[in-house]
């Protein structure tokens, strides 16, 4: 019997995908690093634009004769800024995450269905950072000094209620969500969570293909509104038994070694930062761009803030990136330990060659890949196969040897 070659399996595996079309992943991915470059650029402008338009003091003056709470006005001030950086920022979004994706094959969504979709996400995000910053601009009014602390346990509570709520509030109103229909996926697949111990109801399926042609599924929620979701563009792509376990099996290590806590605790340590470390910038950002801010607890230098954490967002792409891939390797490892799928995984792996260059340089990983590359996760579980292959061998032989 041939022994297994797991160097040799990984390349067969990578090499199932037409070197054209890894070139134009390659292309595809090297080219969305200088977009977070470039859209903070983006973001940077229009926050400068809507300062120097003086939209905030304006809102100000017009609302000044009817002297409203202090928590209104944070309230309408973020909200103002919010439309106005999305009129500012909207042929940009338009390029970046419409055309592009349409001109790479990436999506087959028509823009006035993607742009329906944003202006619907960004009313959502509009409404929540008004009642976010409306409390953060409270804490600083209450405790002027310490502010920042308690605002990153607020983070961390925001982040944790609406992990919670996704699920059964908000994405239902992008996409549809159906329990996986009965036949043998299904059947794998409670199998599979009922030896990873995670609740079988949970397991879904989403029209995934409205928006993305991409391989892909993922879990998302918190306690009771936690499940797993599966694109349909898996089984259009012909996904094989191996494959929905092994993909499934990663996304169940997920929710099982609790990633989405554990993200809420990073989360509000690095909002912990950024607040600290904003309140130090904002007197000489302010400067700069002049939006008439008494300071940092008026709303009316909320563009100041935003520019701060734009530029804060991109210098803190590697370590978000680093922390995201971490999880992904752990959920991996989770998958191979309980799905026993390496090639399922790894061929599932391969698919997402179409939008993810497989073999980057270590930098170019480490500063901007939120999983690990293609080739390292299925060169992994290729040698998780040989090494559980040449256990069950040694297994065999030495069962043989008992029984003679």
């Amino acid at each position: 019997m041939a022994q297994f070659d797991p160097h040799a399996a990984t390349e067969t595996l990578l090499a199932a995908l037409p070197a054209a079309a890894r070139l134009r992943a390659v292309h595809y991915t090297q080219g969305g690093h200088w977009l977070l470059l470039w859209g903070c650029l983006v973001s940077i402008a229009a926050c400068v634009i809507i300062a120097r338009l003086r939209l905030l003091p304006r809102l100000s003056r017009a609302l000044q004769a009817r002297r409203p709470k202090p928590w209104l006005f944070a309230f309408l001030s973020v909200i103002v800024f919010t439309v106005a950086d999305l009129m500012f920022e909207l042929p940009w979004a338009s390029y970046a995450q419409w055309a592009r994706e349409k001109g790479y094959g990436l999506t087959s969504q028509a823009y006035g269905g993607w742009l329906s979709e944003q202006l619907l996400a960004a009313t959502i995000s509009a409404l929540m950072t008004g009642v976010v910053f409306m409390l953060i601009y409270a804490l600083m009014r209450r405790s002027p000094r310490r502010w920042w602390v308690w605002s990153g346990g607020l983070a961390a509570v925001v982040f944790v209620v609406m992990m919670i709520l996704g699920p059964t509030l908000i994405e239902p109103l992008f996409n549809t969500y159906t329990p996986a229909p009965p036949g043998p996926t299904r059947d794998a697949v409670v199998a599979l969570a009922k030896d990873a111990g995670v609740p079988s109801a949970k397991i879904y399926v989403y029209n995934g293909s409205k928006q993305s042609n991409r391989y892909t599924a993922n879990v998302s929620g918190l306690f009771g509104s936690a499940r797993v979701a599966m694109s349909d563009v898996m089984f259009a792509k012909g996904a094989d038994i191996a494959e929905v376990r092994g993909v499934v099996g990663h996304e169940m290590g997920h929710y099982k070694r609790g990633h989405v806590i554990v993200g809420a605790i990073f989360f509000s340590l690095l909002a912990l930062a950024f607040l600290g470390l904003g309140q130090l910038a904002f007197p000489v950002v302010d400067g700069w761009i002049k939006t008439g801010a008494t300071g940092i607890a008026d709303p009316v230098g909320f563009p100041t803030l935003s520019l701060i954490m734009a530029v804060f967002g991109l210098l803190a792409t590697p370590i978000l990136a680093s922390a995201t891939r971490l999880q992904e390797s752990d959920a991996d490892a989770f998958s191979l330990r309980v799905a026993h799928e390496p090639t399922g995984l790894a061929t599932a792996l391969v698919k997402t060659i179409e939008y993810r260059a497989d073999s980057p340089s270590a930098i170019e990983e480490t500063l901007f890949y939120d999983h690990p590359s293609v080739r390292r996760r299925v060169q992994r579980a290729m040698d998780w196969k040989a090494a559980h292959l040449a256990q069950a061998e040694a297994q065999g032989s030495a069962d043989g040897a008992a029984s003679r």
